[in-house]
């Protein structure tokens, strides 16, 4: 038996319950993860409370997509892992199918990476999802370089900081926005080329000053709703504007024909369009195993939960003040 966190119906992070389950042995083409670290993220909270882009199929329902442990078992025709190897899940599954919220969990070998050398639980549970997320979208996708610009909503998320410290690494340059001047100086410190203050600057303005009246090759919205009207006029000639979440919850308008007709690339993206082809995973896990070698990549955790806290990490979620990511801890 193992301690997992279900939930028996939809709602807030109060129908969370940490209950007894038995975790069963890995089958073909998986492995058998002890959970040391839960990385959380935002379609937990979403999957939850019934909001998100996927429903849930059946109660009690699991949580979680990515965590750091070890490996314990290796199901049948699993190549590449052994009993012992310290590792990482990363968000390539169904949450109706697996879940890491958990002592132990069994996932899928195709969901599992190699956790670097000094890399500890704790960033091992923080770090793949946002360089992933980031990653996929800007180099692999947008195909982003050297000198150009990428403007970054909700710069603070965990996501918006690795996509940060992505574009330095390739030479390109960060703007990142935020609502209020409250995270301004961290998200400077954190490599910010610039900081726009969303309440207090025209964003599409600055944008186009900082640019020489050229405009950003890429947008990276999380928020998307009525807003992505804006930036999509802050988005140069031929440049790609990604909705990559939905924290507006409102809908989303489609801003080309409003705006004249330009020529804009826009398009929603998840990571799983990386973690699920076996190619882009490799090349990111590459990219990003590079990058916390050299120091170029520092995960960045804001608070950490015990495991029978999850109810009260959801909810200090669920408040918005993090900057980077919140994970949580897992006893044995």
């Amino acid at each position: 038996m193992t301690r997992t966190v279900r939930f028996h119906e939809l709602g807030g992070p109060d129908v969370l319950r940490l209950e007894d389950v038995e975790v069963g042995a890995p089958g073909p083409g998986e492995l058998l993860i002890r959970v040391d670290a839960i990385g959380l993220n935002r379609a937990e909270v979403l999957f939850r409370s019934g909001h998100y882009i996927e429903q849930v199929k059946e109660f009690p329902a699991r949580l979680g997509a990515e965590a750091a442990g070890v490996v314990e078992a290796v199901g049948e025709g699993v190549a590449g892992f052994a009993a012992g190897q310290p590792v990482s899940v990363v968000p390539a599954f169904s949450m109706n199918d697996y879940a890491v919220y958990a002592d132990r969990a069994v996932v899928p070998a195709a969901a599992v990476v190699h956790r670097p050398e000094g890399l500890g639980a704790v960033e091992g549970a923080a770090v793949w999802m946002p360089y992933l997320t980031a990653y996929g979208a800007l180099v692999e996708v947008g195909g982003m370089r050297a000198g150009d610009t990428v403007v970054l909503t909700a710069a603070s998320s965990s996501v918006g900081l690795a996509a940060i410290q992505i574009a330095q690494r390739v030479g390109a340059v960060p703007i990142a926005t935020t609502r209020t001047s409250a995270k301004k100086d961290a998200l400077l410190a954190a490599g910010a080329a610039e900081v726009i203050v969303t309440e207090e600057e025209d964003v599409v303005e600055r944008v186009r000053d900082l640019t020489q009246g050229r405009g950003a090759e890429f947008v990276f919205d999380a928020i998307a709703g009525p807003g992505v009207t804006d930036l999509a006029r802050a988005v140069a000639p031929g440049g790609t504007l990604f909705l990559y979440g939905a924290l507006s919850g409102e809908p989303t308008p489609y801003p080309g024909f409003e705006l004249g007709m330009p020529a804009l690339n826009m398009r929603t993206y998840t990571l799983y369009e990386t973690t699920t082809d076996p190619q882009r995973l490799r090349r990111a896990e590459a990219f990003v195993a590079s990058g916390l070698r050299t120091g170029a990549f520092r995960p960045t955790v804001d608070r950490t939960f015990g495991l029978d806290e999850i109810a009260e990490a959801h909810r200090y979620m669920e408040a918005g003040n993090q900057i980077g990511k919140i994970v949580v801890t897992v006893d044995h």
